[in-house]
């Protein structure tokens, strides 16, 4: 016998039940061509489960699975169960158009096979139904942050729920509130690096904590970074591999990200912001406890921000270990002058000093030059990219080090790439608005400055 990928969820809160539709649900889906898989049907028997009173125990159910094991069947288990026999209003959503499209194609096909004619079935691109003869209907919506949906609907699915924002969540609050027994039923996979939602990872969190109320939640996962190669993961988080996937097919998506490969077969959470080009755990990586002997001169970085609002000072130098020291100094509004900035620069030697900004660059290079400050110039933008870029490669290196400074921690972790030309090259720009992304602008241009210095010849003398 072919060894099968476990059936059972790594993690799951499941309320107490004694009753439930999952079997009734199984059997009708196995009219059709395909057979329901052991892990969806015991997941389905959790999500159907129902009390002395005849209503849903969970009336929120959240579950997600590595890609390509059949999660979104058991999305049309239950919702052949909800048209056939509840004659529920069923709202079926999801990011993508082109996603809801598919999933109204698969369940008109269940139902083609199992013998069943729709009273009507609506093709229209982005407004696709299906209506029973007995007034089960169920509609297929791309999700948008404005604009209702409808109301009425017993069944509210969320597909791609990684996907999931609470704008959108907003616009769907009350879509299910004057149904009876209500349910919403979200599935999808763990946040990548740019997945935009976060109401499927607060609601993960929440009722893994007991904090959620007639919450239920199951998942297929590693709790940490694996290696990609290890087969006991592969069968541990992914329950088809044996009857729908293959190891080869497996094997074949190792590409060299460990890290998505991490998140998208073998179902790791990750617990910082995926949005940010720069994670917490990387930059925390390169916290000291002690400053560092230096071996090199000073050099800064100025950055003059948005909207004329604040210029930023930052500081970069060499370690005795071949790392780059950098900190921030200080941040304030334009409005303030650029006094303190001077002084600063004045009173330490600094070898070379980089200023970029969009306003008050030019002051400021009159005035560096009022003082005598040498070594100042304004950089371009084939500066700005290459600094961006060996940043992060510094980063993820561990060439670069700091002593943990909570301000430019917030500003480095919650800023996302901002696309320069048509290059491929890239800046930054914040990930909220109230966080000044010129202080890991500055720490870049800091960076780059000592980076790229020329160290000094020392003189040789022979006779």
């Amino acid at each position: 016998m072919s060894r099968i990928g476990n059936q059972i969820p790594t993690q799951s809160v499941v309320l107490p039940y004694e009753k439930s539709y999952g079997e009734e649900a199984v059997k009708l889906y196995n009219l059709t061509t395909n057979i329901c898989q052991d892990w969806q049907a015991l997941l389905l028997n959790d999500i159907m489960a129902t009390n002395d009173e005849g209503l849903w125990v969970h009336t929120k159910f959240g579950y997600s699975v590595p890609r390509r094991n059949g999660k979104t069947e058991i999305l049309t288990q239950r919702e052949l169960w909800g048209l056939i026999v509840g004659a529920e209003h069923i709202l079926h959503t999801a990011h993508l158009t082109d996603t809801a499209h598919i999933a109204w194609e698969r369940l008109l096909f269940r139902l083609n096979e199992i013998g069943l004619k729709p009273k009507s079935a609506l093709k229209g691109y982005g407004k696709e139904r299906i209506e029973l003869n007995n007034g089960g209907v169920i509609d297929f919506r791309t999700r948008t942050s404005s604009g209702a949906l409808g109301s009425g609907y017993d069944l509210l699915v969320i597909d791609e729920a990684q996907e999931y924002t609470t704008a959108q969540q907003t616009a769907l609050n009350y879509v299910v509130s004057s149904s009876k027994n209500p349910q919403t039923l979200m599935c999808g996979t763990p946040p990548t690096a740019v997945s935009n939602g976060t109401v499927f990872r607060d609601y993960r969190d929440k009722t893994l904590q007991g904090e959620s109320i007639n919450g239920g939640w199951a998942e297929w996962s590693v709790d940490k970074k694996t290696n990609v190669k290890d087969k006991e993961a592969w069968y541990m988080t992914s329950p088809s591999l044996g009857t729908i996937l293959t190891e080869r097919i497996v094997q074949d998506e190792i590409n060299g990200d460990d890290l998505d490969f991490n998140i998208q077969r073998l179902g790791l959470w990750i617990r910082y912001n995926q949005q940010s080009a720069i994670s917490a755990p990387d930059w925390d990586a390169l916290k000291v406890e002690s400053l560092p002997k230096f071996k090199s001169p000073l050099f800064a970085g100025v950055k003059f921000g948005r909207d004329s609002l604040n210029a930023c000072l930052s500081i970069a130098c060499k370690t005795d270990d071949d790392r780059i020291f950098v900190e921030s100094i200080d941040c304030r509004n334009q409005r303030d002058g650029n006094e303190w900035i001077l002084n600063f620069l004045m009173k330490c030697r600094f070898q070379t000093v980089l200023v970029d900004g969009a306003s008050g660059v030019e002051t400021f290079l009159r005035e560096c030059k009022e003082q005598k400050l040498k070594g100042v110039s304004k950089v371009g933008f084939k500066e700005v990219i290459q600094g961006s870029s060996d940043f992060e490669t510094a980063i993820a290196n561990k060439t670069i080090c700091h002593n943990g400074q909570p301000a430019l921690r917030q500003s480095v972790t919650n800023c996302k790439h901002r696309a320069i030309g048509s290059g491929g090259g890239y800046g930054y720009q914040t990930l909220d608005d109230e966080i000044e992304v010129a202080l890991v602008e500055s720490t870049v241009l800091a960076t780059y400055a000592c980076n790229n210095a020329k160290e000094a010849k020392k003189q040789r003398v022979s006779y």
